[in-house]
């Protein structure tokens, strides 16, 4: 089995991108003097360096990268040592023009950025294993690597080329797939509009058509995309094996961000050797900390619950959103332990030192241009030294109360064309049912829909338009052996195919919530709808509603008005040992809150009123013992339950009983026994 932690790194990492290329060299010693200063233990290399190590075609200089890590390794420090297959040189696209993307109106994308990549060009697949193979031969036996890191960001930003090298590659793929047109035909449904294929030469990628096109044959093409970025990391992955046994192998993910929602990391998952993840807030005005908390817990989930590790994040600002406010003091030592909290083994950041050129250079940074008389650089001096109080939690995994399923397959094909409403966001249905656990206090593990559910006490299904057949028994097993399942609307729609399940739906999940929907009704902008229950209480819903028939089921709301007027809102089907919940409009706030809570009753899940609002109490535990974080993202001080004695590690005080957590702070006990 290969090694799933950096090679020669005893407690856990911290530190960040390094681009000493950006630099004169003598900036150098410099910078691992201000590394050892703030505690830094690895740092990411080598990322955007082809067009240094490889001047010109077939010429290399190695010799500034040996200096590099020659210098880390003197001062102690590890290095997570990139393949630069991410950023081809100018050289490159010069002789192999038709290694640049197209887009799906033609037009070919243009050196000057980064990641304009065909994943399908020989050329490039022949010039990205040459280099690898170069590195990896060069620093086998290099004292400071530690851990190899592939390309950057797959999938960013473009994940999908539709040039006629990508055409062969995807009729391919399909004949592979497949293994016959006939059955393309019949996945894809093209007896519609007059669609149907004789033979696979006849079938192009889905280009820019005079209206919509075919969505089984898009949903292909998705998948065709990301397999084929897959194929090329498991390329460079097999040579790094191969030349460098015992140092893992990974490739950096983004996986609660929308602007990667091209990659299936749940297949990614599978092929690295440590899963690794990029997380930005994004300052829309809504609380980051919660989608902080929902990545992380979606990436400890991709990693199978095992360790992960936060490759990058930001010490304050970014630099790519209309807005990039800075962080809050006290807020980069919050983040950055919250990751901890829910399973990284450490807090990198991108990056080291701030460009002073490029396209980042107002992207912060662990030094940041303002050097170290400033508020950053105290903050990441004092982090480094909590992260290393730390060093005990490493190897120990998050517990989790609750599960959420999640399926890239089904954002996929939900965000296809023509679809009964524009307003239906099946993300913003996540974001918000996640957001409503975690103002429970409840710890959640994401799961694929054909996974083993048997661990979850309840399990929710925000809004997975597709679902196999295979994962609706996966589910009507789930609750009939004493499971609690809810579910949004406008799920279980539609086979792997996006064709709809045969018979009235919610096809997949008719016989779990015992009922049919007979017909969707979604609302017009602005429009809501009124629902009551048993004893007069009210509700309100927007964006959707459905004329739902039970089928065994019990109503416990209904719609007052609309056109959906009488009819059920808000279901409960008893199905041998446990309950299914269903909701058939978009339920915010009072009312997700108190359907959770519903849910929560079912499935005998502890109420936690004694814990105050957005403070997240976090448990690992492992053979070293556990350990309770506890984070206030409040404004206000906080009194924690803790139900034993136990020592503080970023304060060396002993807590028993209540603890104390100052606004903005975090605590992190060891638990005794």
């Amino acid at each position: 089995m290969p090694e799933t932690t950096p090679r020669g790194l005893t407690g856990l990492a911290f530190g960040g991108d390094y681009n000493p290329e950006q630099w004169p060299e003598n900036v150098w010693p410099e910078d691992v003097r201000l590394m050892r200063e703030a505690g830094v233990t690895m740092v990411s290399v080598g990322i955007f360096s082809w067009a240094l190590l490889e001047p010109t075609p077939g010429t290399y200089d190695f010799g500034w990268l040996d200096r590099v890590l020659d210098l880390l390794h003197e001062n102690g420090i590890r290095a997570d040592l990139g393949t630069p297959t991410v950023a081809p040189p100018a050289w490159f696209y010069r002789d192999h023009p038709d290694a640049l993307p197209v887009t799906a109106d033609g037009v070919r994308h243009a050196f000057g950025s980064r990641g304009a990549i065909c994943h399908s060009s020989t050329d490039y697949r022949a010039a990205a294993a040459n280099i690898t193979t170069r590195l990896a031969t060069r620093y086998a036996g290099h004292p400071a690597l530690a851990l190899w890191h592939v390309h950057n960001e797959y999938g960013v930003p473009v994940s999908a080329c539709y040039c006629e090298s990508c055409a062969g590659y995807f009729r391919r793929w399909l004949a592979r797939t497949y293994g016959t047109v006939e059955a393309v035909n019949e996945a894809w449904g093209t007896n519609f509009w007059g669609q149907r294929y004789t033979d696979f030469d006849q079938i192009n990628p889905p280009r820019t058509t005079p209206t919509v096109g075919n969505p089984a044959q898009a949903l292909d093409y998705r998948r065709f995309a990301d397999a084929t970025m897959r194929e090329n990391f498991v390329a460079e992955r097999d040579i790094l094996h191969r030349l460098t046994p015992g140092v893992p192998v990974t490739t950096n993910f983004m996986t609660a961000l929308s602007q990667c929602d091209s990659v299936d990391y749940w297949a990614w998952g599978r092929e690295v050797d440590l899963v690794t993840n990029d997380h930005y807030l994004i300052t829309d005005g809504r609380r980051t900390h919660v989608n902080l908390a929902m990545a992380a817990d979606l990436t400890r989930s991709v990693a199978g619950g095992a360790p992960w590790l936060l490759l990058e994040h930001s010490t304050s600002g970014v630099n790519w959103q209309p807005r990039n406010p800075a962080k809050a003091p006290g807020q980069m030592a919050r983040n950055s332990l919250a990751h901890v909290a829910r399973g990284s083994e450490g807090a990198m950041f991108f990056q080291w030192r701030q460009s002073r050129r490029g396209a980042e250079k107002f992207h912060s940074a662990m030094l940041p241009h303002a050097g170290t008389d400033s508020r950053v650089w105290r903050e990441t001096v004092e982090l480094g030294s909590s992260v290393a109080s730390l060093s005990a939690v490493k190897g120990t995994r998050t517990r989790a109360d609750a599960a959420v399923l999640w399926d890239w397959h089904s954002w996929w094909a939900q965000t296809l064309d023509w679809r009964p409403s524009q307003d239906h966001d099946p993300r913003e249905r996540a974001d918000a049912f996640y957001e409503a656990l975690y103002d429970r206090h409840l710890t959640v593990d994401f799961a694929h829909p054909e996974a083993d559910l048997s661990a979850y006490p309840l399990v929710v299904v925000p809004a997975l338009y597709l679902m196999t057949g295979a994962a609706g028994r996966n589910l009507t097993s789930y609750v009939e052996n004493g499971g609690t399942l809810v579910v949004s609307y406008f799920s279980g729609i539609v086979d792997e195919h996006d064709a709809v399940h045969e018979g009235p739906c919610p096809g997949a999940l008719r016989d779990v919530l015992g009922l049919t929907v007979e017909e969707f009704s979604p609302l017009l902008a602005g429009e809501r709808v009124r629902i009551t229950g048993p004893d007069g209480s009210e509700l309100s819903g927007d964006v959707w509603t459905e004329f739902v028939v039970p089928r065994g089921a019990e109503t416990v709301w209904t719609y007052a008005d609309g056109l959906t007027a009488g009819h059920p809102a808000v279901t409960r089907h008893r199905l041998g040992e446990g309950s299914a919940w269903y909701v058939s409009t978009r339920l915010t706030g009072q009312g997700l809150d108190a359907l959770i809570g519903w849910a929560t009753d079912d499935a005998r899940i502890a109420p936690r009123a004694d814990l105050p609002h957005d403070v997240e109490v976090v448990r690992r535990s492992g053979e070293s013992g556990t350990f309770l974080f506890v984070i206030n993202h409040s404004a206000t001080d906080a009194k924690v339950p803790v139900e034993a004695h136990g020592t503080e590690l970023l304060t060396g005080e002993r807590a028993a009983g209540r603890l104390a957590v100052p606004a903005g702070a975090v605590r992190v006990v060891r638990l005794d026994g």
